[in-house]
């Protein structure tokens, strides 16, 4: 009977994870979203962010996603489509229509750069910088 148990135990604990694409970053949902968002808008109107490397992974995924919305137009359902995501911020909105995601219709995707920068010092965390990817020159 115990070995028995302790198979099904094992089966149990080894389910593969399918499907679960999001990191948890340690916080719950309602913070995570909050702190992804403030980020997104960080980046849009400053155009980098440095913080540590699994943040940088979530708030890229996120950038990328409005830019794909963004870059179709601005529309009034592409505009409310952006506003589920970023609700509290009209300026970073305009940035994005008007600025950003025109820099990127031509593009497929790949909107942002993420550039590892070593290591924090008070605790070790690994850190990096998300930009922009800018566009090369067509001289070339």
């Amino acid at each position: 009977k115990s070995q028995s148990y302790n198979n099904i135990r094992k089966r149990k604990n080894n389910i593969m994870r399918h499907i679960k694409g999001r990191k948890k970053l340690n916080r719950k949902p309602a913070h995570r979203r909050a702190m992804l968002r403030n980020q997104v808008m960080t980046l849009i109107l400053n155009g980098s962010l440095t913080s540590t490397r699994p943040r940088i992974k979530e708030v890229s995924r996120l950038a990328e996603r409005l830019v794909t919305i963004a870059r179709k137009g601005n529309t009034f359902h592409a505009r409310r489509r952006a506003r589920m995501i970023l609700p509290n911020s009209e300026k970073a909105l305009d940035t994005l229509f008007t600025d950003i995601a025109p820099k990127y219709v031509q593009r497929p995707g790949g909107y942002t750069r993420r550039v590892p920068l070593g290591q924090r010092v008070s605790d070790t965390a690994p850190m990096a910088k998300l930009m922009w990817v800018e566009e090369e020159s067509q001289a070339s």
